[in-house]
């Protein structure tokens, strides 16, 4: 059978692609070498709860447009993205908010922690950041950097924070009111029944093969379809001929536990380096589950190999060169089209990729 489209990835690029692509008429081949659908943000059910089986994944936009449009395929609950961190024996609310202030120095008012956050890195005299740690305290002093920034960061890069260059932090929010919501965001949610139901529903009706590896067969599918939708590693489709672009991973420990409530809370930080898990996941929480069992996921970032599941491009002056000599290469591709966040090797949040694809969408139909 021919097709209109094969659509390489059946993740919310893919899926969103695909679903406007049939709407209209147009025939649709998804295909994904994974054995499920709805790449990383897919859950499985454990035990009665939706497990975020690749990282948490919570939904927030300001885009109505946006929010409209999933709310299609799925309800979502009013879930709050409210992480705790654990330093040693304290315990901090996140984002950097007042009450983390208070915990920290025993102070009450904004004008208490402006001043003491001013005063730090007035004591600091940096005035042109040479790496990441300098870039951090002179945003949020010595107090917040040491405890909360640090360990963790440097657990998520692998290096030290006087190892990585000062532009990956760009800003580190603080918010001076007693407001513990991690987003800022007017929507936020978590889909009632998981991800994967609401990419199932996306791709009511269309064609779907998982377990199949594109480019392994790619003259055989180029062959089923007049157009391709390729949403996977761009330097893996050219062979990595212009270099090997590096990425992040996280490896998931996960464990079901024979309590009703390990954690208290969604998402746990763990911020002091010599803890080698970045978080712990407790997934019911999410959902506000009341099983009496628990799953728990403990997060342990890595470098990426090849053959791995890539998670975090590095977009870093090195690998933006070289992904900027792909996608010239990309440009010349006739009849594919380079989307998402491995195949534009650029990370994005779920509202931004509904948007590229329905760009894209627009765009080709």
């Amino acid at each position: 059978m021919k097709y209109d489209f094969l659509v390489v990835g059946a993740g919310l690029y893919g899926a969103v692609f695909a679903h406007e692509a049939a709407a209209r008429g147009r025939s649709c081949l998804v295909i994904d070498r994974r054995e499920h659908i709805a790449g990383n943000i897919y859950t499985r059910e454990v035990e009665g709860i939706q497990v975020h089986e690749y990282g948490a994944h919570i939904f927030h936009t300001s885009d109505q447009q946006i929010w409209n449009y999933v709310n299609q395929f799925t309800e979502f609950n009013n879930y709050i993205n409210s992480p705790v961190a654990v330093y040693k024996d304290e315990l901090y609310n996140l984002p950097f908010n007042m009450n983390t202030f208070s915990k920290m120095w025993g102070i009450r008012s904004p004008q208490e922690a402006k001043e003491k956050i001013a005063a730090q890195i007035a004591d600091l005299h940096i005035a042109e950041p040479r790496n990441l740690e300098e870039q951090a305290l002179s945003l949020v002093g010595e107090d917040v950097y040491r405890k909360l920034v640090k360990g963790y960061t440097e657990k998520q890069w692998g290096r030290d924070c006087t190892e990585l260059p000062a532009f990956i932090i760009r800003r580190l929010p603080l918010r001076f009111t007693y407001d513990n919501n991690y987003f800022n965001d007017r929507y936020q949610g978590i889909p009632a029944g998981g991800y994967t139901a609401m990419v199932e529903r996306m791709l009511e009706g269309i064609e779907v093969k998982l377990g199949v590896d594109y480019l392994e067969h790619k003259e055989e599918f180029d062959a089923m379809a007049d157009r391709v939708i390729y949403t996977g590693q761009i330097d893996r489709y050219f062979d990595y001929c212009e270099g090997v672009l590096a990425y992040r991973m996280v490896r998931f420990e996960q464990e079901i536990l024979d309590c009703d409530n390990y954690q208290g809370n969604a998402v746990v930080n763990y911020t002091e380096r010599e803890v080698p898990y970045t978080r712990i996941i407790e997934h019911k929480h999410f959902e506000f589950g009341t099983q009496p069992k628990t799953v728990i996921s403990r997060e342990y970032p890595s470098e990426w190999q090849k053959g791995e599941e890539p998670y975090y491009p590095v977009n870093d002056e090195k690998n933006n060169a070289v992904y900027e000599a792909y996608r010239k290469l990309a440009a010349k591709e006739e009849n594919v089209i380079f989307g998402g966040r491995l195949g534009e090797y650029k990370y994005y949040d779920m509202d931004k990729v509904v948007g590229r694809a329905l760009e894209m969408a627009e765009r080709e139909l």
